[in-house]
């Protein structure tokens, strides 16, 4: 019986603990803004960039771009001035801007996720250049004959500033020329596809010179070690990954951190393979040709940048021929499916953490129910009604368990008076009653403890899924990933687990029966801040749990 006592107040210590997790880690969410880049470009479509030339590469640190051979740079360093005119995409799924020194994108937003629920115009911004956060996505040439180096970059001309596409096309295609100083022309040209988060990033060589051209491409992401925009909410301690992944030889998804960076540069070395920067809900991934061997690494600048990033191999144009280098971007939601669909590996960014399989398998059954009913917190009822469903004789056994516990009760507490002085014959006499009435202390615990995994699986696919960021549910609920603006959720949750508390048989010990007492009003308090689709889970949870246990107690005690 001591040991039921100690297993239970230690479940509580340590959810009471992960709770108080959660609290704080909202209310230091809640402080973190997040940024819209509203900086405005040259409206004028028709004019065209600043010549080419290259530029010098005075902002960036010698650790900024990869390294290659000592003779790579064979054109004069211009000292020019760069554009302040960055070239603007529009297209049904990105709001994008390419700055012409080096084609980078320095920004990129989501027409189709916002920024907050109720402002659809302000889309949610993942890639940025300011004040509040650095994060932008570069590429270039490295090699022989490439143009990026860390004496200067290529300033790019466009034949105008502002690209969209049109009504009925398919795709947009923006390209950026650049043309050295032996007639190399060099076509920097994006390809963007309606309805899609991938991005063509495509080099076109021409070589009108009278030299073999050589170079490779490199892409890469950088980013400082600013928050997670995409985080509004933790959960319970668990916090969404911030980092670095790769996709290897023999492990398909590998993780490394902003912590790791710094510790050690990471190397590696593959056929086809891609790089992402991975938050809550999106991520940002380089994707070189699957058909090359390309090196990935991460660098630790010294001004605190995170590079991660990708060298493809040297490409040889003979003199009078065209070549093409190829790659994609993608930036965009952790739609897993789609994902999977790109590049092999690359939907396990959507992390479930070491449950992997069993919340595969409910987040599938979640999308099978959604598909039915369009709705996904109808798909989250759906889905507690078949685990409910699935444990059903289980919670019986526990229900049964706690239904004969109560039964007992007062046979309980007549022992505890009589050998309140005695603990030892205390136990002995409570154990034989156990043994008369075929009762065991811990059958209400241990089924409990068989489900856990499906429950924590079942959290994880809530809080991970970006299907559930702003999806309304119905009436007040109109984000499933925020906490319930009016709090009504998590008062019915309180009042079911005061019903649900009620039908346990009450603690012998007095002490523990006062801790359980403020369990509701505790669980309830930190429940206020939890997104409205755990909340929901967890009362339909409790609701189909009270009718179960109350048909079963009402039984026992009839018997």
């Amino acid at each position: 019986m001591d040991f039921k006592r100690y297993l239970l107040i230690g479940a509580i210590a340590v959810l009471s603990y992960m709770l108080l997790m959660e609290w704080s880690q909202f209310r230091a969410a809640q402080k973190t803004p997040v940024t819209n880049n509203t900086a405005t470009i040259n409206s004028n479509s028709n004019a065209a960039a600043t010549p080419a030339g290259l530029i010098p590469n005075e902002s960036s640190t010698p650790d900024d771009f990869p390294s290659a051979t000592a003779d790579q740079l064979t054109a004069p360093v211009v000292t020019e001035t760069p554009s302040a005119n960055t070239i603007e995409v529009s297209t049904d799924t990105l709001k994008v801007r390419i700055n012409p020194l080096g084609g980078d994108i320095n920004y990129l937003a989501l027409a189709k996720h916002y920024a907050v629920i109720d402002s659809p115009d302000q889309p949610f911004v993942l890639l940025e250049q300011g004040q509040a956060r650095t994060y932008i996505a570069q590429s270039g040439l490295i090699g022989k004959n490439g143009t990026d180096t860390r004496k200067g970059r290529p300033l790019f001309s466009a034949a105008q500033q502002q690209y969209q596409l049109q009504q009925g096309a398919d795709k947009l295609v923006v390209d950026l020329q650049f043309t050295t100083d032996n007639n190399v022309t060099i076509t920097k040209r994006f390809t963007f596809i309606r309805g899609k988060y991938v991005i063509n990033v495509d080099y076109l060589i021409n070589n009108g010179s009278s030299q073999t051209w050589s170079a490779g491409m490199f892409g890469q992401l950088k980013r400082d070690n600013s928050k997670d925009p995409g985080t509004d909410s933790g959960g319970m301690g668990m916090s969404p990954y911030l980092g670095a992944a790769f996709t290897l030889i023999d492990k398909p998804y590998k993780k490394v951190s902003f912590d790791d960076m710094a510790e050690a540069p990471y190397k590696d070395s593959r056929p086809g393979g891609w790089a992402a920067l991975v938050q809550h809900y999106f991520l940002s991934a380089w994707i070189p040709d699957a058909e090359t061997t390309n090196s990935y690494s991460t660098v630790k600048t010294a001004d605190g940048f995170n590079l991660i990033r990708f060298t493809g191999p040297s490409v040889d144009v003979a003199p009078g021929q065209q070549a093409t280098i190829n790659s994609r971007f993608y930036a965009g939601p952790k739609n897993q499916y789609k994902l999977e669909e790109i590049s092999p590996g690359l939907e396990l960014s959507v992390d479930y953490g070491f449950l992997w399989l069993p919340a595969q398998c409910l987040f599938w059954l979640l999308t099978k129910i959604h598909a039915l009913f369009g709705n996904w917190g109808a798909a989250i009822i759906g889905v507690t009604l078949l685990v409910k469903a699935a444990f059903f004789q289980l919670n019986a056994k526990a229900y049964t368990s706690m239904a004969n516990m109560r039964k007992v009760q007062p046979k309980l507490l007549a022992l505890r008076e009589r050998y309140a002085d005695d603990k030892a014959k205390q136990s002995q006499a409570m154990m034989k009653l156990y043994k008369d009435e075929k009762i065991n202390p811990l059958g209400g615990c241990l089924p409990i403890l068989v489900q856990m995994p499906v429950f924590i699986s079942l959290y994880w696919v809530l809080m991970e899924s970006v299907e559930l960021r702003h999806a309304p549910f119905m009436l007040w609920i109109n984000d499933l990933s925020a906490m319930d603006p009016y709090f009504i959720l998590p008062l019915i949750m309180g009042v079911s687990m005061f019903i649900q508390q009620k039908l346990n048989p009450p603690p012998p010990d007095p002490m523990q029966a006062k801790v359980m007492q403020w369990m509701p009003v505790m669980f309830t308090f930190f429940f206020l801040f939890f997104p409205a689709g755990l909340v929901l889970y967890w009362v339909v949870n409790n609701v189909l749990s009270i009718a179960q246990q109350y048909v079963i107690t009402k039984r026992i005690e009839n018997s």
